[in-house]
């Protein structure tokens, strides 16, 4: 009766066994070739791309009114009060279709590379035209190492760093893997993946790499195999256990 209680028991366990971490996403095999990290990558400047959603605004006099709008007197409250901001969507094939002056390809430019293209098509219609630019649906996703646990990080900032996006979404969870930092970022059309090992001081030059609009940061969470076997198990365990009880009193009662 023994024995058979215990292979009983053993067949639940590698049944529940299947069932052990299947919440861990991005799984690699062990000879899987991770892609080289861009030499450059470290305070790059963001770049405009499509599905980017930006306000732009445009002043005259080299933007003298925006001195204006931060005065103390009455109508320079007023007049920042009656300031409407416009929202313009980069289209897939990176233009935005401006105010006079139409589509404009504005895909690959850095915010100040697209400002000041932009005061140039203006010149002919205002008197030293500035422009501003601010793209406001950035965002990169932080699974913190649990497993489970994700989330958004808007970018605020235009060179927000690997370290700094972790820090925003709350740092690593206690089942993080450190070692197994995985940044997916989709260059070209394609998919690359980059391996970095923040659990060491040298890891700070992966941690200083500056993300971009749209990465997946999966932090590989540590198996826990022995927890999750005994969460698995335990129902059944309970379960046999009890029909053991019962077996074994009506067996004294014969």
């Amino acid at each position: 009766m023994s024995f058979r209680f215990l292979c009983l028991v053993a067949s639940i366990t590698l049944l529940a066994s299947c069932t052990i971490n299947r919440n861990v996403m991005f799984k690699t095999d062990q000879d899987y070739v991770y892609d080289n990290p861009p030499a450059d990558s470290v305070g790059k400047e963001y770049r405009l791309a499509a599905n980017d959603m930006i306000t732009f605004q445009l002043y005259t006099n080299e933007g003298a009114m925006i001195l204006d709008f931060t005065t103390n007197t009455e109508s320079g409250r007023q007049q920042g009060l009656t300031f409407r901001e416009f929202v313009y969507m980069i289209d897939s094939e990176g233009f935005i279709e401006l105010p006079t002056i139409g589509k404009v390809n504005v895909s690959g430019y850095t915010l100040f590379e697209a400002q000041e293209m932009l005061e140039g098509m203006y010149e002919n219609q205002f008197n030293f035209p500035y422009a501003l630019i601010q793209v406001i649906n950035r965002r990169v996703i932080v699974f913190r190492g649990s497993g489970a646990d994700a989330q958004v990080v808007p970018m605020t900032n235009n060179n927000i760093s690997v370290v700094e996006a972790l820090a925003l979404a709350g740092g690593l969870s206690a089942r993080a893997n450190a070692s197994k930092v995985k940044l997916i970022r989709k260059v070209a059309g394609n998919q690359e993946v980059y391996l970095m090992d923040l659990s060491t001081i040298e890891g700070i030059r992966y941690a200083n790499m500056t993300v971009q609009a749209g990465d997946i940061i999966y932090v590989e969470p540590v198996p826990e195999i022995a927890s999750e076997v005994l969460k698995d198990v335990a129902p059944f365990v309970t379960i046999i256990s009890g029909f053991a009880f019962i077996y074994a009193i009506f067996n004294r009662g014969l």
